[in-house]
């Protein structure tokens, strides 16, 4: 994630804000501009540059979703990109649920925005209504709700908002990291896998070389599973114990800290805490890219790990990359650096 700046007196400003809190400026997010801009008012309305113009409004989920995104029209309120692809939500009388909601509408944006950046597809139910983009934000205190991928459909318990909740989770699953953003970083892995990996027979047959088959009997694998567990010496081939319950979740898993460590890099180069070349806007190409980039993080996760230590927390990254899951990782970065080479990111009509 970038380093923001206020446009009108340049103070430095999280993704989040909506208000410079040095001058007092409304500030509007702007995806095409990946800035800050400060919302056109009569007092702006005679400069030029980083100051949107009236053809922008907020997005409409501006209180629901605490959505601070610009959305270009001169017209009735609309959604804006990241909002548009939310399908269901909590009802309006659903304070807890709602509060909630705008929490994980803040992880998914940010999501969105490293999509935005790697160049890869976003394509909504309006444009492939079999297999399109489109999540479910429901809550399970209210209903039957289980996180997960269905033919583009990412759905996700909004009870995970809750930090004592998703915790208690953690714990009952033996896993060392849960958190909302990382739910979406895995699921969206799954729709990726329908969208770049599955249409081409190469990219399939490379995929089950290093995964497996992915039309395994899912069932059999999540009761084989939770009852024996990971399979012993799982270290050494898998990202994490849940990767080894299915070869699906296993590329969702990989997929998900492939987003991971791209993401932390490129936050660390707008800080200065990584190499000018770990930002987004320096591409990886080819077959040394991932190289690089590995080359960049394993340092930087060590050094985050021993900084999270002095502030006598747990580690930032609680992970071991082993070759064997470094080469998964490989295929990951070769699927997202061929599907998107020379291409900007494709929206669907539903996104833009």
């Amino acid at each position: 994630m970038r380093d923001f700046t206020c446009p009108n007196c340049g103070q430095h400003l999280a993704f989040e804000n909506s208000v410079c809190l040095s001058c007092g400026a409304a500030l509007g997010f702007s995806l095409e501009d990946k800035a800050l801009l400060v919302i056109a008012s009569a007092e702006h309305s005679g400069h030029a540059g980083a100051v949107a113009s009236t053809e922008y409004q907020l997005c409409a989920n501006l209180h629901v979703a605490e959505c601070n995104w610009l959305v270009r029209t001169a017209g009735p309120p609309q959604l804006c990109a990241s909002c548009m692809l939310t399908r269901t939500r909590p009802s309006d009388g659903d304070d807890k649920a709602l509060a909630a909601f705008a929490g994980a509408e803040r992880a998914k944006r940010r999501l969105f925005v490293e999509l935005y950046e790697l160049h890869l597809p976003v394509v909504g139910r309006d444009a492939d209504p079999q297999y399109g983009l489109a999540f479910d934000l429901l809550s399970s205190e209210q209903e039957k709700v289980l996180t997960g991928h269905v033919n583009g459909v990412i759905t996700l318990d909004l009870a995970e908002g809750d930090d004592v909740h998703r915790e208690q989770l953690r714990i009952e699953m033996s896993e060392p990291y849960r958190t909302l953003l990382g739910h979406f970083r895995h699921e969206i892995g799954h729709y990726y896998f329908y969208r770049l990996v599955g249409p081409s027979p190469d990219y399939r047959a490379r995929f089950e070389a290093l995964f497996g088959d992915p039309d395994a009997d899912y069932q059999a694998a999540l009761n084989r599973h939770y009852t024996n567990g990971a399979p012993q010496g799982w270290e050494e081939t898998y990202v994490s114990s849940y990767a080894t319950m299915h070869p699906a979740e296993d590329w969702a898993e990989t997929f998900a800290h492939y987003l991971h460590i791209r993401d932390t890099l490129d936050t660390s180069a707008a800080f200065g805490f990584a190499p000018a070349s770990a930002t987004f806007d320096r591409k990886m190409l080819g077959p040394s890219g991932f190289d690089t980039i590995i080359e960049m993080w394993l340092p930087l996760a060590w050094a985050l790990n021993m900084e999270n230590r002095s502030m006598g927390k747990d580690d930032l990254y609680p992970f071991v990359l082993p070759p064997a899951v470094l080469e998964k990782m490989r295929f990951i970065h070769t699927v997202v650096d061929e599907s998107t080479s020379a291409k900007p990111a494709e929206l669907s009509a539903s996104t833009r």
